[in-house]
């Protein structure tokens, strides 16, 4: 289900930080790596060729770690526009999950997510995992962490209850069973679509969406589970997904990327393009089937 990855990279020490993530992804099968940087036409003109050889040992290095990993690895180096070249490759190699950080070589800190994952998780036909890399002040100089040590330690997975919210929690059972990781199911009652009109069957609401989430805590449990907590909030989607994803203890949001009334063609919807700019989080992002 998550065997072959590709792997977004730039040779940076982001995505050095970003590739010793990708080894724990064996843990839920991942087996097969192909790491790809795409130069951008627009930028490099007639220097492709030599860019090229500059970069290919940076995506070496970084392909032997995964390979004293245990994976089977490859590397690809296109000319072309990112996203575009990196779906294609999705495509052409039947990859099961994008992996993409989210900065990018400039590591500006003001850049909350770099514009190539931002062009990726709008246009990705497969799930994407986006890798939170931090800026850090260490050694009287700056330098890149990945919020990685350990994806599936608590699994935070927020639905609307979604035909691509369904798709997404059979992604986390995979991971459950391979892992026995803790879960928090969250439903959020929208306080825009409920006020003023419906509250008065807000304890309706409650009492539904808690059965459903009560069957679904049952099946990961049955998936061997070590807990599984619930919570149906009320207030803002993005603002409640954000502050759970505060909580220390949780290691990866996994999430739908469109929810009710998404529009067809775009990955992400509005509350999951803003989990992508704002979490703390890495991210597991699963696009409807089109």
């Amino acid at each position: 289900m998550l065997k072959n990855l590709l792997i977004c990279t730039d040779g940076s020490e982001a995505s050095d930080r970003m590739v010793e993530c990708v080894k724990g992804l064996r843990r839920v099968g991942s087996r097969q790596a192909l790491l790809t940087h795409v130069f951008d036409f627009r930028d490099v003109g007639g220097l492709y060729l030599q860019l090229k050889r500059l970069t290919l040992p940076k995506l070496e290095a970084q392909q032997k770690i995964l390979a004293d990993a245990g994976f089977e690895t490859g590397i690809e180096i296109p000319l072309g526009y990112p996203a575009q070249e990196i779906n294609r490759l999705a495509q052409e190699r039947a990859s099961n999950m994008i992996v993409i950080g989210s900065h990018g070589e400039t590591l500006a800190k003001e850049m909350l997510l770099g514009s190539t994952a931002t062009a990726v998780l709008q246009s990705a036909r497969v799930i994407v995992l986006l890798v939170r890399l931090e800026i850090v002040q260490a050694d009287g100089g700056k330098c890149c962490r990945a919020v990685c040590a350990n994806f599936f330690k608590h699994i935070l997975h927020p639905t609307d209850f979604s035909d691509t919210a369904e798709r997404a929690f059979q992604y986390l059972e995979h991971i459950v069973r391979q892992t026995k990781c803790a879960v928090t199911l969250l439903h959020v009652q929208d306080k825009a679509k409920i006020e003023p009109h419906l509250k008065a069957r807000l304890e309706e609401f409650n009492r539904i969406d808690q059965e459903r989430l009560e069957r679904r805590k049952e099946r990961l449990l049955k998936a061997g589970a070590v807990s599984v907590d619930i919570q149906i909030p009320y207030g803002s989607p993005t603002a409640l997904i954000l502050e759970q994803g505060r909580c220390e203890h949780y290691s990866l949001i996994l999430m739908g990327a469109q929810g009710r009334g998404f529009i067809q063609e775009l990955f992400l919807g509005s509350v999951s393009h803003n989990v992508a700019r704002h979490a703390r989080l890495p991210v597991l992002f699963v696009p409807a089937l089109r």
